[in-house]
C-alpha cells in the first residue's frame, strides 16, 4: 500500500510546522525557534531545513509572504495547519497507547 505524502512527519518536519504554526517566519526564525523549543535537543542544519521549505511550499503546506534580499518569509496555510494538528493527534494517541507501565 502506497504511503500518503507527509503521513508520520519527520521530527524536523514537525518541529518547522510547530514553528510556522506561532507565526509568519523565515529559515533562520524557524531554527532559533525550534533550537529554544526543544532546549538545544533538536538542531536543524541548512541543507535539511531549506530541503523541508521547498518541499512544503511545493505541496502548498507554506506559502511564500516576502522577500527582503536573500531571506524569504513564509506562513503555514490551511492544508499545512491540519497536517500539523492531525500529526499532534497521532504523537498523543501513541504516547496513550504506550501506558504508563511501558515508561
Amino acid at each position: 500500500m502506497a504511503k500518503k505524502a507527509f503521513e508520520g512527519l519527520t521530527e524536523s518536519m514537525f518541529y518547522i510546522l510547530m514553528a510556522f504554526s506561532k507565526s509568519e517566519m523565515c529559515g533562520i526564525d524557524v531554527t532559533q525557534y525550534i533550537e529554544n523549543k526543544t532546549k538545544g535537543r533538536v538542531k536543524i542544519g541548512p541543507g535539511t531545513l531549506y530541503t523541508i521549505l521547498a518541499r512544503f511550499e511545493e505541496e502548498k503546506i507554506i506559502t511564500e509572504t516576502a522577500v527582503e534580499g536573500r531571506k524569504r518569509i513564509y506562513q503555514i496555510t490551511t492544508k499545512g495547519l491540519k497536517l500539523y494538528e492531525d500529526e499532534v493527534i497521532r504523537l498523543k494517541a501513541c504516547i496513550l497507547d504506550s501506558g504508563e507501565e511501558d515508561i
